[in-house]
């Protein structure tokens, strides 16, 4: 189950990314509302008592310099918690459903499909030849 989500997230396929963007934009507030109100007050907690948070300065006595990486992570996980609905919701559930009910032939081309009928044409041959021999 985990190779086909990593498969999901790598594979190049237009509909699942605009289904990806559609779905992803009306599922972000719920995912902004979950981090903002438990990850980042957890984060907090690892950021010390520098009241930016999570992160470290380049200058000491500039805060402008300051380097956030709880904003980083908040994004880290936004994107793996919509990319985990999106594919154990949309995903999966329209693969399986593609296999229970469509046929898979759909995506064939026509020589592939002639390919087919030839080589069906000559197992039949060669079995119906078999039988009047017997």
């Amino acid at each position: 189950m985990l190779k086909g989500f990593k498969d999901f997230l790598f594979r190049g396929n237009v509909v699942d990314l605009a289904v990806a963007v559609v779905i992803g934009t009306a599922f972000v507030a719920i995912v902004t509302a979950f981090t903002n109100g438990i990850v980042n007050p957890i984060l907090a907690v690892f950021g010390g008592t520098d009241t930016l948070g999570l992160g470290f300065r380049l200058v000491a006595d500039k805060p402008a310099t300051f380097v956030q990486i709880g904003p980083i992570i908040t994004a880290v996980i936004n994107f793996a918690l919509i990319a985990a609905v999106l594919y154990f919701v949309l995903v999966l559930p329209a693969t399986h459903a593609r296999k229970r009910f469509g046929s898979g032939d759909a995506d064939l081309t026509d020589g592939e499909v002639l390919r087919q009928i030839r080589d069906l044409l000559a197992e039949g041959q060669r079995t119906a030849g078999g039988k009047h021999e017997s």
